[in-house]
């Protein structure tokens, strides 16, 4: 699979106990982007962090928070981030934060002229 050089990075935050359908939300959006054969997704567990309710999410033992922040990055084409975002925001609901950003891809995958 290639993807252009300018390319959109979607980023979203979410909790660790954020669902969607029974299941962790952050899960079920890399599968979804999977399956909308978007180039590619990385989830990112936060070990502190605060949202829009300025709670305060920690992983240290003293604080026990099961719903540590959550980020899924994902690289594409602008067009096929543009595609996925109605999937995405069905799923989403009322939970999380949404960001884009125009990046450039350097490097995808093995070197095509080694």
């Amino acid at each position: 699979m290639r993807i252009p050089k300018d390319a959109t990075l979607l980023r979203v935050f979410v909790g660790e106990q954020a669902r969607h359908d029974g299941k962790p939300l952050f899960e079920t959006i890399v599968r979804e982007a999977r399956h909308a054969n978007l180039a590619g997704a990385t989830v990112l567990r936060g070990p502190l962090g605060y949202g829009h309710s300025s709670r305060l999410h920690s992983a240290k033992i003293l604080a026990l928070s099961e719903d540590l922040p959550m980020v899924i990055e994902i690289v594409d084409s602008p067009e096929k981030i543009e595609a996925f975002l109605p999937i995405l925001d069905v799923m989403m609901g009322d939970k999380g934060l949404i960001t884009l950003e125009r990046i450039q891809v350097l490097r995808y995958g093995p070197n095509p002229s080694s």
